[in-house]
């Protein structure tokens, strides 16, 4: 019992160190601290519950789903977890939106090690855009603008991290890593500064490197340079720029020649670059449309389970009306939640409605109304083939049959053996084509 007071003390005293670390954004300190109370304790729930709020703050939303159900499950009832949860699945949306921002990120980790680092860096922009609070997301496009030598955007990534969670040690070391960058970078320009010399020769500025020893005679230096440049330019003009000039000008018509050359082939290079570019952001444009396209079909889809729900629970709805809403949900857009309510509606209402049709259908048989009974048939198979075990489309292929029409009898026959393989329907049908051919 003593044993028992004391673990329950030290869980309680873990808790509210986490508790103190959570208020401040210390998300990694306040996950060690959470993960200690629970191992003295692990039914407590305060611990599990911020466990998961500190895991979601940090944008690693299964994780925090994991430690809400487990706590969840040891205490069913007045729990906060149970609150949680629901918040989560209401928004379907944007969990689906989570979901799929984190299938990214695994697929952006693949890329860094097959060497596509440029179409990671691509997909992480997207992944942060739909999931801002996803703290791996920031540090791996951080990492990669550190490798490509792009600081500016690194700090600013990082600074984000930052904020999200205040001690997380990869977010330390890359901000140390870009602080020591920041010092050998200015360092460098520092010493390449102090051992050059630069002077004007025209509308030319000069830059060369000195020794230490003439650093302090460069203006003397300069001046030297530029008359002994002058000195040296009139004698060449002198003794060999007229008898070569037109050996000159043809030279220099060669050399413009090959420098033409060049720049052609550059631009063609450039060119081709830059197909390549508006090729790469055309499949991106392309592929932003179907992800767009794939949620607005999501959203319409949950807009219109929506309102089937509202009409399943309003009075005097007419249910033919209920009928053709809910088969105009498109359910593979829905998510486990939106499905098993979807599912939950429609068997109740079809149930209904199919079994007041096949009443209409099978007396409308009886008296030879045999087009009434295809629509009431017709209707059933929007909602379910196998109804009546089989009975009803089997009903229906007869009713083909008593109004001639032996095309959408023999239709029906053949969805019969799709469907009922082997079955007695099977057998009667087959017993019917048979003697409507031998007629």
């Amino acid at each position: 019992m003593e044993y028992t007071k004391r673990f329950i003390y030290q869980s309680n005293q873990w808790y509210n160190d986490g508790l103190k670390k959570a208020n401040i954004r210390d998300m990694s300190g306040a996950i060690a601290s959470l993960k200690k109370s629970l191992q003295y304790n692990r039914d407590n729930i305060a611990a599990r519950n911020l466990l998961g709020l500190v895991y979601y703050g940090r944008g690693e939303v299964v994780e925090a789903l994991v430690e809400w159900v487990i706590s969840k499950n040891i205490k069913t009832h007045g729990n906060i977890a149970n609150y949680y949860i629901k918040k989560v699945q209401e928004t379907q949306s944007e969990l689906e939106a989570i979901n799929q921002a984190i299938k990214k990120y695994n697929q952006c980790l693949v890329y860094c090690q097959q060497g596509g680092e440029d179409l990671a860096a691509i997909q992480l922009k997207k992944v942060i855009a739909a999931h801002p609070t996803f703290l791996r997301a920031h540090q791996l496009l951080a990492l990669l603008y550190i490798q490509t030598e792009q600081y500016a955007k690194a700090r600013q990534l990082i600074r984000k991290a930052h904020k999200l969670d205040t001690t997380n040690e990869i977010t330390l070391r890359y901000m140390h890593e870009l602080k020591q960058l920041h010092k050998d970078k200015a360092a460098k320009l520092k010493e390449d500064k102090a051992q050059t010399v630069s002077y004007k020769l025209g509308n030319e500025t000069i830059i060369q490197p000195v020794s230490a020893t003439l650093k302090d005679n460069a203006t003397l230096i300069t001046i030297l340079n530029i008359v002994i440049g002058l000195a040296v330019g009139a004698a060449v003009v002198w003794f060999l720029a007229v008898p070569t000039m037109k050996q000159n000008m043809s030279a220099k018509t060669n050399k413009d020649i090959i420098v033409y050359s060049e720049q052609i082939a550059a631009l063609e290079s450039e060119i081709d670059l830059m197909k390549r570019d508006l090729d790469a952001y055309a499949a991106e444009s392309e592929a932003t449309a179907a992800e767009k396209e794939i949620a607005a079909g999501t959203s319409a889809s949950y807009e219109a389970l929506v309102a089937v729900i509202e009409h399943y629970h309003q009075a005097g709805y007419k249910r033919s009306t209920l009928v053709d809403e809910i088969l105009a949900v498109n359910t593979a857009s829905l998510g486990e939640t939106g499905r098993a309510t979807y599912d939950k509606i429609s068997q109740e209402v079809f149930g209904a409605e199919c079994q007041e049709l096949y009443a209409t259908a099978t007396t409308s048989y009886a008296a030879n109304g045999f087009k009434r009974a295809a629509e009431s048939l017709e209707r059933i198979m929007q909602m379910d083939e196998k109804y009546a075990d089989g009975q009803a489309i089997l009903l229906l292929m007869q009713t083909y049959q008593k109004q001639g029409d032996a095309e959408k009898a023999n239709a029906k026959y053949q969805r019969i053996l799709e469907l009922l393989p082997e079955t007695q329907v099977a057998k009667d049908a087959a017993a019917l084509m048979t003697g409507q051919a031998g007629q």
